[in-house]
């Protein structure tokens, strides 16, 4: 009986988990299965297949569009995380003092996360209209050349430097204006979540580790860098985990602000997510663009594993 009962008490766990486990099996990991399956094919709209192997991963990486998107989503990735996660947590800690209406801040920051992002960007594509556009009336304002914002193909490094004679190649030109207009829209539409969750962990810090350090002589500066920073450091690697894998699965921005002929000007704002949906729903090349969503994912799980390995053992819990 004792043995009976060792074995049902064993077995009690994955009875809980048996639900979740079908759905996951059912709604993730077949599905995931099939799109690597058909990743191996020259998989057409009409179901028309024929089994290339390897053939998808290895045209991939000669494929210079493929390229380019790789880039454009590296800029994309490393123009918001930073941005977002410093500047959210700058407001965080203005925020987290003892101030009036702290409540409604809150709420207006968060607006929106919970607002569609078709709308934002949308709103924001008005905005960077190179004619009416708030933006350009702003700069006008101020006495600055008007841009074209998202019909700009030119490198921010060679806009900034070009009254300087300064004309540098590929890669070091950095991101078109028009990646850049989109970086900014998605800088101030991730800010609410990554504020309230750092707020969260603000609140979470006890009060008696600011008392100590009070009473051993240290300032807000000093206070901030040994006992908030450090304390913050789980929050802070989940802000970074989180924005860099939805970074890299940017979308609807690109698609809302600069239509479905996704990319321009000139393939500069095309990134992985968007090259992917090309293929797969204008070329029609399904098998393809499984490949293309499948290198994208181990970039993604690489770049995690990475992070966690280097940051991890910096993280400290109380």
């Amino acid at each position: 009986m004792t043995k009976a009962l060792k074995k049902i008490s064993r077995l009690s766990p994955w009875l809980f988990l048996l639900p979740a486990l079908v759905i996951v099996a059912t709604f993730r990991m077949a599905p995931m299965l099939y799109a690597l399956w058909m990743s191996l094919f020259d998989w057409g709209l009409a179901g028309a297949r024929k089994f290339l192997g390897l053939g998808n991963y290895i045209y991939l990486f000669s494929d210079s569009r493929f390229g380019q998107s790789l880039l454009n989503t590296l800029f994309y990735v490393l123009g918001v995380v930073p941005a977002s996660l410093f500047i959210a947590l700058f407001i965080a800690v203005l925020i987290n003092q003892k101030i009036k209406a702290t409540a409604l801040y809150r709420t207006a920051l968060f607006l929106p996360v919970i607002t569609s992002t078709v709308a934002i960007s949308l709103v924001w594509k008005w905005i960077f209209n190179p004619r009416l556009g708030l933006a350009n009336q702003v700069l006008s304002f101020i006495g600055i050349k008007p841009s074209l914002w998202l019909e700009e193909p030119a490198g921010i490094m060679n806009i900034l430097l070009g009254p300087l004679g300064v004309n540098l190649p590929g890669i070091l030109a950095g991101p078109s204006l028009a990646l850049v207009a989109i970086i900014i829209m998605s800088i101030w539409h991730s800010l609410g979540y990554n504020i309230i969750i750092f707020l969260a962990g603000l609140q979470s810090i006890p009060e008696h580790y600011y008392e100590a350090a009070s009473l051993d002589g240290a300032g807000k500066w000093a206070s901030f860098r040994h006992v908030t920073w450090p304390m913050l450091s789980p929050t802070t690697f989940y802000v970074l985990l989180m924005s860099t894998i939805t970074s890299f699965q940017v979308f609807i921005q690109i698609y809302a602000m600069q239509g479905p002929v996704g990319g321009n000007p000139l393939g500069t704002t095309r990134t992985l997510v968007y090259y992917l949906y090309e293929k797969g729903f204008s070329d029609w090349q399904m098998g393809y663009a499984n490949a293309v969503a499948f290198v994208l994912f181990l970039i993604i799980l690489a770049l995690t594993i990475i992070q966690r390995k280097v940051l991890e053992s910096k993280v400290h819990y109380q």
